[in-house]
C-alpha cells in the first residue's frame, strides 16, 4: 500500500481534506472532515484516558497559546529553535538540510560517492545548484496590538511544554502533589516547517499530547523504564498496532538535544519509510534551572519529608495527535476477497453469481472507530424506514450513529467497512413481525438476528468485549 491510497480513501469518505482547496489549497495545510474528527477526539480521549484518567499521579493543564516571549528566550527557543536551510538559485524553492542528505543517503551507490558538502547535491525540483545553508528560526511570530514593532512581537507557541514547566509552582502548590507526579495536556502548536510533506506526517499546524512528569533526580532512570513500558502498552494494547511496525530508537550520545540525558524515539514503517512518531526524553532539570534563573521565582520543591530542597527533573513522553491518527490509518486499512454469501435474508456480500469481490475495510479498533453503528433499512418503504429511525435515534443516545437508505444493502455495507464501522444494524420486512434486526460485524461479516428490545445491551457487550 502506498500513501496515495490512504490520501485518497481519505478525502473520498471524508476523513481529512486538502486545506482551503476551493482556493488552490495551502501548501500541506489539511482540514479534518466529520469521520477525520471523530476519529481524532477518539485517539485524544483514549490518550487521555489513559495517561491521565486512570492514574492518581497526573494532573491536567490547558496553556495559552500566545504566551510571554521572555519563555522562549528562557527556553533557548528564540535563539536556537532553527533549522539550517538551503535555497535553490534557480527555482528559489528552499530545504532543509537535514531531509536533502536524508533523501540522498536512500539513494543506491550513495555510499561510494557521498557529496562532502550539500550544496554538492542539486535541487530535487529543478536540478539547478543550492546555496550554502543558512539558520531558519522554525517559529511563527505575531505582534500584540496595534502597533507591529519589536516591543509588540509574540509568537506561535512551538511547544506545549513550556507551558508545562511555567505553571510547575502553581500546580504544585493549588494540588499539593508530591514527588513524583505529571502535568498533562493536549494543544495546538505551531511550526513554520520549510519542507512539510507526506500528507499529516509533517505540517505547520498540529496537535501534541505530552505531560511532564517530575521526579527526584536520583529515580529517573527508573521513572523512564517505567514510562517505556507504559508507551509499548498503549500501542499494543490501545491503539492495537503491529508492534513489529514500530522501531525503538535509543538515541546516542552526541546526537540527543543538549538538555536530554536519554532520549527514545518510537519510530514507524511509513510507507515513505521509517521516521519518528514520537519520543520520551529525560530532561533532567534543564527547564525549570532555565525559567528559574531568567523569571527570578523560585522554583524548587521541598521534600515534606526530608525537608531537601531541589530542582525536580523531569521525563517527557510526547506524543503527536496527527501521527498517532496517521498510524491508525495505515494500521487499519485491508483489501480482502470477499465471496458471495447469504445469511438471514439479507442478500450476498460477495460479487454476483458467486464470483468474489475486492472490499476496503477499514479494520479500527472498536473504541476509535468514527461511526460505531449504521442502521440501515432494506428498503425506503415507510413501514421500514420509520422503524429504523427509530432505532437510530435511540442509539445516538450512546454511540455515534449513521443512517443510510440509499442504494443497495450491499453497496451500503461497502460504504460502511470503508469508513470503519463496526457493527451494522440492517432492518428488513421480517423485522416487522418478528421485531428482530440483522446485526452485522465489520471484521468477520458474521450476521446475528437479535431482538429490537435488547439491541441497546447487545452493542454495550460487544464494545466492552
Amino acid at each position: 500500500m502506498n500513501l496515495e491510497t490512504i490520501v485518497s480513501l481519505c478525502k473520498r469518505r471524508g476523513f481529512i481534506f486538502p486545506g482551503s482547496e476551493i482556493y488552490g489549497g495551502l501548501a500541506n495545510s489539511w482540514d479534518y472532515g466529520p469521520l477525520g474528527h471523530l476519529l481524532k477526539q477518539n485517539i485524544k480521549a483514549a490518550w487521555w484516558k489513559f495517561f491521565v484518567q486512570e492514574r492518581e499521579d497526573m494532573v491536567p493543564l490547558d496553556t495559552a497559546i500566545i504566551m510571554n516571549p521572555k519563555v522562549w528566550q528562557a527556553s533557548g527557543h528564540i535563539e536556537n529553535f532553527s533549522d539550517p536551510l538551503v535555497e535553490c538559485k534557480k527555482c528559489h524553492h528552499r530545504f532543509r538540510v537535514d531531509h536533502l542528505l536524508e533523501a540522498k543517503a536512500a539513494e543506491p551507490g550513495y555510499a561510494k560517492e557521498k557529496p562532502r558538502e550539500v550544496a554538492d547535491i542539486p535541487c530535487p525540483d529543478c536540478g539547478g545548484p543550492l546555496t550554502d545553508p543558512k539558520q531558519f528560526n522554525l517559529m511563527f511570530k505575531t505582534f500584540i496590538g496595534s502597533t507591529e514593532d519589536d516591543a509588540s512581537v509574540a509568537y506561535l507557541r512551538p511547544e506545549t511544554a513550556a507551558g508545562m514547566f511555567v505553571n510547575f509552582k502553581n500546580i504544585q502548590q493549588t494540588t499539593r502533589r508530591r514527588l513524583p507526579f505529571g502535568i498533562a495536556q493536549i494543544g495546538k502548536n505551531f511550526r513554520n516547517e520549510i519542507t512539510p510533506g507526506n500528507f499529516i506526517f509533517r505540517t505547520r499546524e498540529f496537535e501534541i499530547g505530552e505531560f511532564e512528569y517530575f521526579i527526584k533526580p536520583d529515580e529517573w532512570e527508573k521513572h523512564f523504564e517505567l514510562w517505556l513500558a507504559e508507551i509499548k502498552r498503549w500501542w499494543k494494547d490501545i491503539m492495537q498496532v503491529n508492534m513489529d511496525h514500530l522501531v525503538w530508537h535509543e538515541i546516542p550520545d552526541g546526537e540527543r538535544a543538549h538538555y536530554s540525558k536519554r532520549t527514545v524515539d518510537i519510530e514507524y514503517q511509513y510507507p515513505f519509510g521509517v521516521k519518528e512518531l514520537h519520543g520520551i526524553a529525560y530532561r533532567t532539570d534543564f527547564d525549570l534551572s532555565r525559567h528559574e534563573k531568567m523569571s527570578g521565582e523560585d522554583l524548587h520543591y521541598t521534600d515534606p519529608e526530608t525537608g531537601e530542597k531541589f530542582l525536580p527533573h523531569v521525563i517527557e513522553p510526547t506524543f503527536g495527535i496527527d501521527r498517532m491518527l496517521l498510524v491508525s490509518l495505515l494500521e487499519a486499512y485491508h483489501e480482502e476477497d470477499v465471496a458471495a454469501t447469504a445469511a438471514g435474508g439479507v442478500p450476498p456480500e460477495g460479487g454476483k453469481d458467486g464470483k468474489t469481490e475486492t472490499r476496503i475495510v477499514m479494520k479500527f479498533p472498536k473504541h476509535l472507530a468514527p461511526i460505531k453503528v449504521a442502521v440501515l433499512p432494506l428498503s425506503k418503504k415507510e413501514e421500514l424506514s420509520s422503524v429504523a429511525k427509530g432505532i437510530a435515534v435511540d442509539l445516538r443516545k450512546h454511540f455515534s450513529v449513521d443512517y443510510d437508505e440509499t442504494q443497495s444493502i450491499g453497496k451500503r455495507y461497502r460504504r460502511q467497512d470503508e469508513i470503519g464501522t463496526p457493527y451494522c444494524v440492517t432492518v428488513d420486512f421480517d423485522s416487522l413481525e418478528d421485531k428482530k434486526v440483522t446485526v452485522r460485524e465489520r471484521d468477520s461479516m458474521k450476521q446475528e438476528r437479535i431482538a429490537i428490545s435488547e439491541l441497546k445491551g447487545y452493542l454495550f457487550g460487544q464494545f466492552q468485549s
